[in-house]
C-alpha cells in the first residue's frame, strides 16, 4: 500500500498524513496500551509520517525504546513509535477513513484480560514474541 492517507485528533489541533505499509490493523493488548487508550491500541505501521500542529503534540516516553503521541489539547491517542524513530504505529481510528484497514494481528495476547475477546481470525503474539520480533529487525537495520 502506497497511498497517503490523512486524519488527526478529536480537536483538530493535529493533523497527519502518512502512508500505511499494508492496508492492515494490529491491536496491542499490553497494559500500557490499555491504560493509555481506555481499550486496546487498534494501530497501523506506517512509514513517512508528516504533521501539522506539532505545538500540539505530547510526547510520553513510555519505555527504554517507546514513546506514546498524543494531542495535549483533547488528549486523542495518535501514535506509538520507536524511539529512534524506525517504526510508528498510528491509531487506526485516527485516520480519516479506516474502513480500508482489515483487523488481522494481536500482539502481548499473554496481557489480554479474560473479560474480552475479538472474534476476528487473527495471528497472535505474545509479549516475548513481539520484543523478539523487534530485537531482530533492530539488529540489521532497525526495530
Amino acid at each position: 500500500m502506497a497511498e497517503r492517507l490523512s486524519g488527526g485528533c478529536l480537536c483538530g489541533a493535529v493533523r497527519f498524513a502518512a502512508v500505511p505499509d499494508k492496508s492492515e490493523m494490529g491491536v496491542c493488548h499490553c497494559s500500557m496500551c490499555r491504560r493509555w487508550t481506555g481499550g486496546v491500541l487498534m494501530a497501523v505501521g506506517c512509514s513517512d509520517v508528516q504533521l501539522e500542529g506539532r505545538e500540539a503534540l505530547g510526547i510520553y516516553k513510555s519505555s527504554d525504546y517507546g514513546e506514546r503521541v498524543f494531542c495535549k489539547a483533547c488528549g486523542t491517542s495518535l501514535f506509538w513509535r520507536m524511539s529512534d524513530g524506525s517504526h510508528t504505529s498510528v491509531s487506526a481510528q485516527a485516520f480519516d477513513d479506516s474502513s480500508e484497514f482489515k483487523f488481522t494481528t494481536e500482539i502481548f495476547v499473554d496481557e489480554q484480560p479474560a473479560n474480552y475477546a475479538f472474534a476476528n481470525d487473527t495471528s497472535k503474539m505474545t509479549g516475548p514474541e513481539v520484543i523478539a520480533y523487534f530485537t531482530q529487525q533492530q539488529d540489521p537495520q532497525h526495530g
